[in-house]
């Protein structure tokens, strides 16, 4: 399931790296390269609650490599077409691919994990990693190819779907049926608003610096392609970590507060990213990466609890929709880049993690029916008795 995780979600770091390349052969400006962003990003978030909604009716395992195989496509074509609303087109068909994956695939982690953190952490590690290694396979493909390279990139998908395949063969019964009929507990929908806003400023950050990162860098820095490249790779690739290192912190101090001290440095991060001068710029984007992605695995183990009877919903909206709704904003900072300059436009990212703090403020850690309340609390919170 992390592997198969790893060849879907490269094609959502795929798009994010594709940004330059368009600018470089195409000409965009930065309104229309954050246009791409968006349109992976729109109509993905528009499907992905439906896919929640019907994973929690009914076990679709079927729709994991058919779904990985759709997000490989509309990036394969995205690159042999100059047109730029068939460019549009291509990246949204990608990005229903990813919309369709994710509440399934959470649904079947959660089974196959038996809800362990850290378990759930290797399932979100693989997601990261594709992340991380989406930069170096375009950067491989499109910077010796051109554009016209990027049918090349359809090779995870196939991989993602034949992997896909054997997980739901060695899974067994119990991961094809859906969990909502066998479902304890009461739904705690005012915590998961709460839970999802701070997921929707993390996803605006991410999202933002992904499709700017590297126009940044090769500005602060004087790079060139390679530079940039570097910096979204450290983004992706301190992410892989993080991912893991959140599950095994959460074991020890517990879920709530490790996301709390995330988005706290997550501020400092990135306001040192923007404002940083040269090559300390890298140390502030492995910064940043930790800060948004430790948390990350984090966001989804908890949603589920918060909603134990909407799981499917639960990790449709934390893993997919508050992740890809972060491109409806992308557009908004391209206009103001080309307004003033890439450098301001970033600036208003710095005060999104502190907003996603606050909204944390109060947040407990949800028990499960019949569970003893944990003894170990965030120290910065009163106990209920």
């Amino acid at each position: 399931m992390s592997s198969g995780h790893a060849c879907v979600d490269v094609y959502q770091g795929a798009v994010a790296a594709l940004v330059p390349y368009f600018v470089a052969e195409r000409a965009y400006s930065y309104v229309a390269a954050s246009g791409v962003v968006l349109a992976a990003s729109l109509l993905s978030s528009l499907v992905q609650p439906l896919f929640g909604v019907l994973t929690d009716r009914w076990a679709m395992p079927w729709l994991l490599p058919l779904s990985a195989l759709t997000a490989g496509a509309g990036v394969a074509l995205s690159g042999v077409t100059g047109s730029y609303v068939l460019t549009l087109a291509a990246v949204a068909v990608s990005g229903v691919g990813v919309a369709a994956y994710h509440p399934e695939a959470a649904r079947v982690a959660r089974v196959v994990s038996r809800g362990r953190h850290t378990a759930m952490g290797w399932f979100s590690f693989g997601g990261n990693a594709g992340f991380a290694l989406a930069p170096l396979l375009v950067f491989a493909v499109v910077a010796t190819g051109g554009l016209r390279a990027t049918p090349l990139l359809v090779v995870p998908a196939l991989a993602g779907a034949a992997l896909c395949a054997a997980a739901m063969r060695s899974a067994g019964p119990g991961a094809g049926s859906a969990g909502a009929s066998t479902a304890v507990g009461e739904d705690d929908w005012p915590s998961f608003l709460r839970l999802s806003g701070t997921v929707v400023c993390r996803s605006v950050v991410f999202v933002g610096l992904s499709t700017f990162v590297s126009l940044h860098v090769r500005e602060r820095t004087g790079g060139g392609e390679a530079a940039g490249t570097a910096a979204l790779f450290v983004l992706y690739a301190g992410g892989a970590v993080g991912t893991l290192a959140g599950g095994r912190l959460a074991e020890r101090y517990g879920r709530t507060a490790v996301v709390r001290r995330s988005y706290a440095l997550t501020v400092l991060a990135v306001a040192g990213l923007v404002l940083a001068p040269g090559p300390p710029v890298y140390l502030f984007v492995a910064l940043t990466s930790a800060g948004l992605y430790v948390p990350f695995s984090l966001h989804i183990t908890l949603g589920q609890d918060f909603l134990p009877r909407r799981v499917g919903t639960a990790s449709g909206v934390t893993l997919g929709l508050t992740v890809s709704v972060g491109g409806l904003a992308a557009p908004a900072l391209g206009a103001l880049a080309d307004a003033t300059s890439l450098r301001a436009a970033l600036l208003p990212l710095v005060a999104l993690p502190a907003l996603g703090r606050l909204l944390l403020c109060g947040l407990r850690e949800p028990v499960p029916p019949g569970a003893a309340a944990p003894e170990r609390v965030d120290p910065q919170e009163p106990v209920a008795r």
